[in-house]
């Protein structure tokens, strides 16, 4: 497959490359707020994941966790095969980030997880209603629809985010769509909508999660968003269980900012990015 990539700066002694993994429904540009408020010299590249932004979908009728970290195992053996780097992620990206950390511990130097809080463990009981429902749902093509105007995308992205400025939302919209003759699409693979056959089991998880050596920096946003996402079937006290089993954490709060951090505080994060990586 081939996939997108964005390069900033240039490769720096003493410092590794700097990778950035966006979330779902998101594109690698979308760092392009935090990459411009970053003071030092380093080279930094961000990817589209598969089916997201301009890197090829796969034709599949779904998406699987293992696949990502297979691209980015890919993405680190040709950009810096003889040394660990720096590796952020932003939700969706932070959990594929974290898990492959603790799977490739020696390719990671520093390790940013910026609200990737991961999904609500789903018991085995749940398999045949996920996988009926998954089965069900393949019976009809999904579909993403379209919007007349970018501005018509950038109004979506600031009622996703109200905390989106209208430049910032203006700039994005023409990274997050492409014309065609429907209109406007989002650049994402409608694929992603549908269910996800494979459940989420927070036990494999954690046992990556675990084997994490690289020190390590949980950011989040003021607002808390465990709540919003998913209520009461994922608590602050479970996430925070999860945590715990991090070898070596440090843990930052962005005022002002919620999920999309990278948006709402694109100079408060790239100060704190910087901070961590630097740090002695």
């Amino acid at each position: 497959m081939r996939h997108h990539l964005l390069r900033w700066g240039e490769a720096c002694a003493g410092r590794p490359p700097l990778v950035m993994l966006h979330g779902w429904m998101d594109v690698g540009a979308s760092f392009q707020f935090v990459v411009d408020a970053m003071r030092g010299e380093r080279e930094v590249i961000a990817l589209d994941w598969r089916g997201f932004g301009l890197s090829e979908t796969t034709g599949a009728d779904c998406y699987w966790f293992p696949d990502y970290l297979g691209d980015l195992d890919a993405l680190l053996d040709l950009l810096s095969p003889g040394a660990p780097v720096d590796l952020v992620g932003h939700s969706m990206g932070g959990n594929v980030a974290m898990s492959y950390a603790g799977v490739r511990p020696g390719r990671i130097r520093r390790l940013v997880n910026l609200e990737g809080f991961g999904m609500p463990d789903v018991a085995p009981a749940a398999a045949p209603e996920r996988l009926a429902r998954w089965l069900d749902e393949l019976k009809e093509a999904p579909s993403l629809r379209p919007y007349a105007t970018l501005a018509d995308v950038a109004e979506r992205l600031r009622r996703n985010n109200p905390r989106l400025t209208a430049d910032k939302a203006a700039w994005l919209a023409q990274h997050w769509a492409r014309e065609t003759p429907e209109g406007f699409q989002l650049n994402a693979d409608p694929a992603h909508k549908l269910a996800n056959p494979v459940l989420y089991r927070k036990a494999e998880v954690l046992a990556c999660w675990q084997r994490i050596t690289a020190p390590t920096l949980w950011v989040e946003g003021s607002d808390e968003q465990l709540q919003r996402f998913w209520g009461g079937r994922y608590t602050r006290e479970d996430f925070e269980g999860r945590l715990a089993v991090v070898p070596r954490l440090a843990r930052t709060v962005l005022n002002d900012a919620g999920h999309m951090l990278h948006h709402d505080q694109p100079e408060a994060l790239a100060a704190a990015l910087e901070g961590f990586l630097d740090a002695p």
